[in-house]
């Protein structure tokens, strides 16, 4: 696949000077939030990784080649293609169709770690990752699987709350995936700080947490790190509020049919009207916090 593969400058000089890079997923740009505010918010993760001191690498597919830091441009027509069905939102499964056909893809959390490994990138940040769906127990995120076999660190604030997470949390472990604590003893849960729901270890550094993947390095572990960080507190929901409000959009996603692929962006977007807004705040900050941490720590693994 290298012959696929483009590279931003910044990125490629980054990668051959050894400095730290992070990678960052583009389906945020295609598949989170309408436009402008899609690539708004794309570009502000972007800016802080680099605030983080670390060279932001946000990935996708344009016509067919894998784009490891893509251009301001590129984010752009990505971002005017949200909504539509012209740009795939791609996992594993999804990687080879598009590049085969030579069309247009955004790179899940999955997909982000597939092309972060194949880049040489070993820190990647994302809002939540997917899981387990609430009342569909057999609906579960590649993002999980893919958690246990490829050794990406991922930086999240834990799983998207609208989902099952003592079943996300379970599969996680099935998986063999290390889950840490970020400053803090329990998982995040996305829009609310506290899950109730163990990690495997609390760390309050990046340099701590940059010693567990060199460990993993050492032992040739093929599995991926999980680092939850709670949303700010500044912008964080009450955690029942934001039940309630989940629980309402999860009933009204089941009675009009509505699962699968489709169900995560249309269950975020409800939330949203449900809280007044309130939901996108605590994501929009929970991603540019996980964006600075996430190069925190890959300058500690550069170090």
């Amino acid at each position: 696949m290298a012959e696929n593969f483009i590279y931003g400058a910044d990125v490629k000089a980054g990668l051959e000077a050894g400095e730290p890079v992070v990678a960052l997923e583009s389906t945020v740009i295609t598949h989170g939030l309408p436009y402008p505010h899609n690539v708004e918010t794309a570009v502000m993760m972007e800016t802080a990784v680099r605030e983080g001191g670390a060279i932001p690498a946000t990935m996708g597919i344009i016509a067919g080649q894998v784009v490891v830091g893509l251009t301001s441009e590129q984010m752009e027509y990505l971002g005017q293609q949200a909504g539509k069905d012209t740009v795939r939102k791609c996992s594993r499964r999804d990687l080879p169709l598009v590049l085969a056909q030579g069309g247009d893809g955004s790179t899940t959390v999955a997909g982000t770690m597939i092309l972060a490994q194949l880049a040489g990138i070993e820190v990647f940040a994302t809002g939540g990752i997917g899981g387990v769906h609430r009342g569909h127990p057999f609906d579960v995120s590649a993002d999980l699987s893919e958690l246990g076999r490829t050794p990406v660190t991922v930086v999240s604030s834990g799983a998207k709350s609208i989902l099952d997470l003592p079943a996300t949390r379970e599969v996680l472990e099935t998986n063999g995936v290390t889950i840490i604590g970020y400053g803090s003893d329990e998982m995040a849960a996305f829009f609310a700080r506290s899950s109730d729901l163990p990690v495997d270890q609390r760390l309050d550094q990046a340099e701590e947490v940059a010693a567990v993947i060199r460990a993993r390095r050492e032992l040739a572990l093929e599995s991926g790190l999980l680092v939850t960080v709670p949303v700010p507190e500044d912008a964080a929901m009450d955690g029942e509020e934001a039940e309630r409000a989940i629980e309402q959009a999860t009933r009204e996603a089941d009675e009009a049919g509505i699962h699968g692929p489709a169900a995560t962006p249309w269950l975020l977007q409800r939330m949203v009207e449900l809280t007044d807004g309130r939901s996108m705040r605590a994501n929009i900050a929970l991603l540019r916090n996980n964006s600075f941490v996430a190069a925190k720590i890959a300058i500690a693994l550069t170090a």
